[in-house]
Protein backbone atom coordinates (compact mmCIF):
# COMPACT_ATOMS: atom_id res chain seq x y z
CA UNK A 1 0.00 0.00 0.00
CA UNK A 2 1.40 3.73 -1.43
CA UNK A 3 1.97 6.35 1.67
CA UNK A 4 -0.70 8.47 0.18
CA UNK A 5 -3.38 5.19 0.17
CA UNK A 6 -2.25 5.09 3.82
CA UNK A 7 -3.26 8.73 3.82
CA UNK A 8 -6.55 8.24 2.80
CA UNK A 9 -6.98 5.25 4.85
CA UNK A 10 -6.28 7.06 8.18
CA UNK A 11 -8.41 10.12 6.89
CA UNK A 12 -10.96 7.36 6.55
CA UNK A 13 -11.42 8.23 2.84
CA UNK A 14 -12.35 5.81 0.37
CA UNK A 15 -11.88 7.20 -3.05
CA UNK A 16 -14.87 6.46 -5.47
CA UNK A 17 -14.65 3.99 -8.75
CA UNK A 18 -16.25 5.35 -12.24
CA UNK A 19 -17.47 3.79 -14.56
CA UNK A 20 -16.67 6.04 -17.71
CA UNK A 21 -17.36 4.02 -20.73
CA UNK A 22 -19.40 5.22 -23.59
CA UNK A 23 -19.80 8.46 -21.86
CA UNK A 24 -17.26 10.35 -23.91
CA UNK A 25 -15.40 12.03 -21.01
CA UNK A 26 -11.90 12.40 -20.93
CA UNK A 27 -11.05 12.63 -17.29
CA UNK A 28 -7.20 13.18 -16.81
CA UNK A 29 -4.83 14.22 -20.14
CA UNK A 30 -1.19 13.75 -19.98
CA UNK A 31 1.33 15.69 -21.48
CA UNK A 32 5.04 15.06 -20.57
CA UNK A 33 4.77 14.89 -16.78
CA UNK A 34 2.07 17.04 -16.61
CA UNK A 35 -1.82 15.73 -15.98
CA UNK A 36 -4.35 17.81 -16.76
CA UNK A 37 -7.71 17.40 -14.81
CA UNK A 38 -11.11 18.11 -15.74
CA UNK A 39 -13.95 19.50 -14.43
CA UNK A 40 -15.12 17.12 -11.44
CA UNK A 41 -17.98 17.96 -9.44
CA UNK A 42 -19.06 16.86 -5.90
CA UNK A 43 -21.00 13.47 -6.98
CA UNK A 44 -20.77 10.54 -5.24
CA UNK A 45 -19.75 6.74 -6.71
CA UNK A 46 -23.02 6.22 -7.96
CA UNK A 47 -23.24 9.66 -9.65
CA UNK A 48 -25.33 11.20 -7.34
CA UNK A 49 -24.30 15.06 -6.05
CA UNK A 50 -23.78 14.82 -2.39
CA UNK A 51 -25.64 18.82 -2.89
CA UNK A 52 -26.97 20.88 -5.41
CA UNK A 53 -28.52 24.33 -5.52
CA UNK A 54 -25.98 27.79 -5.11
CA UNK A 55 -23.74 28.75 -2.52
CA UNK A 56 -25.16 31.51 -0.25
CA UNK A 57 -29.04 30.60 -1.56
CA UNK A 58 -29.76 27.05 -1.47
CA UNK A 59 -26.57 25.95 0.37
CA UNK A 60 -24.80 27.25 3.26
CA UNK A 61 -21.12 28.33 2.73
CA UNK A 62 -20.14 25.16 4.75
CA UNK A 63 -22.27 23.01 2.56
CA UNK A 64 -19.95 24.29 -0.44
CA UNK A 65 -17.25 23.51 1.45
CA UNK A 66 -18.05 20.29 1.57
CA UNK A 67 -19.22 19.60 -1.97
CA UNK A 68 -15.75 21.61 -2.94
CA UNK A 69 -14.19 18.69 -0.57
CA UNK A 70 -16.00 16.49 -2.32
CA UNK A 71 -14.81 17.22 -5.86
CA UNK A 72 -11.15 16.91 -4.33
CA UNK A 73 -11.57 13.35 -3.45
CA UNK A 74 -13.16 12.87 -6.85
CA UNK A 75 -10.11 14.75 -8.42
CA UNK A 76 -7.93 12.30 -6.70
CA UNK A 77 -9.91 9.33 -7.49
CA UNK A 78 -9.37 10.40 -11.53
CA UNK A 79 -5.38 10.96 -11.15
CA UNK A 80 -5.36 7.60 -9.06
CA UNK A 81 -6.88 5.82 -11.95
CA UNK A 82 -4.80 7.19 -14.44
CA UNK A 83 -1.13 6.62 -13.30
CA UNK A 84 -2.09 4.00 -10.78
CA UNK A 85 -0.17 4.96 -7.68
CA UNK A 86 -1.01 9.11 -5.86
CA UNK A 87 2.46 8.61 -4.76
CA UNK A 88 3.19 9.81 -8.14
CA UNK A 89 2.07 12.93 -7.62
CA UNK A 90 4.71 15.40 -7.53
CA UNK A 91 2.81 18.27 -6.92
CA UNK A 92 -0.61 20.07 -7.43
CA UNK A 93 0.07 22.67 -9.40
CA UNK A 94 -3.12 25.00 -10.29
CA UNK A 95 -6.40 24.65 -9.21
CA UNK A 96 -9.75 26.18 -10.80
CA UNK A 97 -13.00 26.34 -8.99
CA UNK A 98 -16.13 27.24 -10.03
CA UNK A 99 -18.75 27.63 -7.39
CA UNK A 100 -22.72 28.27 -8.47
CA UNK A 101 -23.35 31.03 -6.31
CA UNK A 102 -26.56 33.66 -5.14
CA UNK A 103 -26.20 36.79 -6.78
CA UNK A 104 -25.00 38.10 -3.41
CA UNK A 105 -22.56 35.77 -2.08
CA UNK A 106 -19.30 36.74 -2.66
CA UNK A 107 -16.82 33.90 -0.59
CA UNK A 108 -16.03 31.82 -3.49
CA UNK A 109 -12.54 31.43 -2.11
CA UNK A 110 -13.59 29.74 1.20
CA UNK A 111 -15.78 27.50 -0.25
CA UNK A 112 -12.48 26.51 -2.12
CA UNK A 113 -10.94 25.99 1.05
CA UNK A 114 -12.58 22.27 1.44
CA UNK A 115 -10.48 21.41 -2.03
CA UNK A 116 -7.18 22.54 -1.17
CA UNK A 117 -7.53 21.64 2.62
CA UNK A 118 -8.21 18.35 1.60
CA UNK A 119 -4.86 18.25 -1.07
CA UNK A 120 -2.59 19.54 2.37
CA UNK A 121 -4.26 16.46 4.10
CA UNK A 122 -3.42 14.09 1.76
CA UNK A 123 -0.51 14.88 -0.09
CA UNK A 124 0.91 17.40 2.69
CA UNK A 125 3.04 19.99 0.50
CA UNK A 126 2.29 18.27 -2.51
CA UNK A 127 -0.77 19.08 -2.32
CA UNK A 128 0.18 23.15 -1.96
CA UNK A 129 -1.26 24.90 -4.89
CA UNK A 130 -1.75 27.69 -6.91
CA UNK A 131 -5.54 28.54 -7.34
CA UNK A 132 -8.38 30.57 -8.28
CA UNK A 133 -12.27 30.90 -7.44
CA UNK A 134 -14.99 32.04 -9.41
CA UNK A 135 -18.42 32.23 -9.09
CA UNK A 136 -21.07 31.25 -11.78
CA UNK A 137 -24.97 31.38 -12.10
CA UNK A 138 -25.08 27.89 -12.48
CA UNK A 139 -23.39 24.66 -13.37
CA UNK A 140 -24.18 21.23 -15.05
CA UNK A 141 -26.74 19.09 -12.98
CA UNK A 142 -27.54 21.91 -10.69
CA UNK A 143 -24.07 20.88 -8.72
CA UNK A 144 -22.59 23.55 -6.86
CA UNK A 145 -18.68 23.34 -7.14
CA UNK A 146 -16.81 21.86 -9.65
CA UNK A 147 -12.93 22.05 -9.69
CA UNK A 148 -10.71 21.11 -12.65
CA UNK A 149 -6.34 20.70 -11.91
CA UNK A 150 -2.90 20.53 -13.48
CA UNK A 151 -0.89 18.04 -11.71
CA UNK A 152 2.95 16.92 -11.92
CA UNK A 153 3.25 13.43 -11.48
CA UNK A 154 6.73 11.66 -10.97
CA UNK A 155 7.52 9.05 -14.11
Amino acid sequence: MSQTDKKLEMLGITLPKKDRRGKGIVAVRACGDLLFVSGHGPQLEDGTPVYTGKVGSDLTLEQGYEAARQCGINVLAAIREYVGDLDRVDRVLKVFGLVASAPDFYDQPAVMHGFSDLMVEVLGDRGLHARSAMGTNCLPGNIPVEVEAIVRIRR
